[in-house]
């Protein structure tokens, strides 16, 4: 267990350090409501190194590796970090990233994050039912919408949340139902979801409970059930959901990285706990409590390699993304005067050749 003074347990398996050095990456989550971005690497002795910075309400994340960058949805804005030379201070991480860009939003309540071709951002809004991508002078601009969305409003009619790409253009989308009335997802959270086909304006798949975070790979749609506490996949031919693994929690941001993916867990927010939900029942059939925290999940074999959980003042994972290459992270925020001192020259010789 690490205990630390921003006020948060950590307890992690003895397989989770082992298995992070075996992969060569750390972990970026998000935690909404208690509003932590977590980054977990290791230490120099191999020991888990959690980095954290509080960011209001910070919620979709995503990470790309070929721009050495992270984007972060925060309450009312995009934030882009990028890599930078290391001081003094980040002498023991392998990687210091610093915010570079902002793109002002407004509250979208946006999800999924990804990178388009031309460089853009490209986000789920789940409170303007769209895929969208940011626009000079404008809030957003949308992209997409369901074709049963008559009207571009806050209404938040289909809890969409999820967005998987395809050759680098969204393809598939999560929504927990089919719904074209404000909040109506709500009436439909046990068997209501739906996996859309962007290219086809059509379901790929029905009948789910409050699905999240597809995530094409290696020719399948992972996702998640999280009504249900799985883990599965669609074959994107059309295929009924195939769960792989139950995980103890409320399933909502999922990473793969080769043949593991890492899953976020939340306990219940409120104490209705996961009232009318089979999660409820398959916990309780199983004996087990609800968990906060990240599971690691062999896609070949279905089993839990490893498992790291966080308490104190922190009960939910929103997001999961994964900086392949970076064992020990760290990030400026804007708390401190920090991001004053820190400055990267373009076609800095000596950057280039470190």
């Amino acid at each position: 267990m690490e205990q630390n003074s921003h006020g948060f347990d950590i307890i992690a398996s003895r397989q989770f350090s082992e298995w992070q050095a075996s992969v060569g990456a750390s972990i970026a989550f998000t935690t909404y409501r208690s509003g932590e971005f977590f980054l977990l690497g290791l230490n120099a002795d191999g020991t888990i190194g959690a980095f954290e910075r509080t960011f209001d309400r910070c919620t979709g994340v995503g990470a790309f590796p070929k721009q050495r960058s992270l984007i972060l949805a925060t309450r009312y804005q995009l934030v882009r970090f990028d890599e930078v030379p290391k001081t003094r201070t980040y002498e023991l991480q392998d990687a210091l990233f610093a915010p570079h860009q902002t793109w002002i939003t407004g509250d979208l309540d946006v999800r999924d994050i990804a990178i388009l071709p031309e460089g853009l951002p490209i986000f789920v809004s789940t409170l303007y039912s769209c895929v969208a991508t940011v626009s000079s002078g404008f809030s957003f601009k949308p992209l997409w919408h369901p074709s049963f969305i008559n009207r571009l409003a806050p209404e938040d009619c289909c809890h969409l949340n999820g967005m998987a790409l395809e050759n680098g253009r969204p393809r598939y989308v999560t929504m927990v139902a089919a719904s074209n009335i404000a909040q109506g997802w709500r009436d439909r959270k046990a068997d209501g979801g739906v996996v859309w086909d962007i290219a086809t304006q059509t379901p790929l798949a029905e009948g789910l409970s409050i699905p999240h975070s597809p995530r094409l790979h290696a020719g399948r749609l992972w996702l998640l059930n999280s009504g249900t506490g799985e883990l599965g996949f669609i074959e994107p031919q059309g295929s009924p959901f195939r769960p792989v693994v139950f995980v103890p929690g409320f399933a909502r941001g999922l990473a793969i990285i080769g043949r593991h993916a890492v899953v976020g867990v939340s306990l219940p927010r409120d104490q209705t706990g996961f009232r009318g939900l089979v999660l409820e029942r398959t916990l309780q059939a199983r004996g087990a409590e609800p968990r906060c925290g990240l599971i690691v999940v062999d896609l070949e074999t279905g089993d839990i390699v490893a498992w790291l959980r966080i308490g104190k003042g922190v009960r939910e994972i929103f997001d999961v993304a994964i900086l392949t290459g970076v064992r020990n992270p760290a990030l400026i925020g804007f708390r401190t005067n920090e991001i004053e001192q820190i400055v990267s020259i373009d076609d800095d010789e000596r950057w280039r050749r470190a």
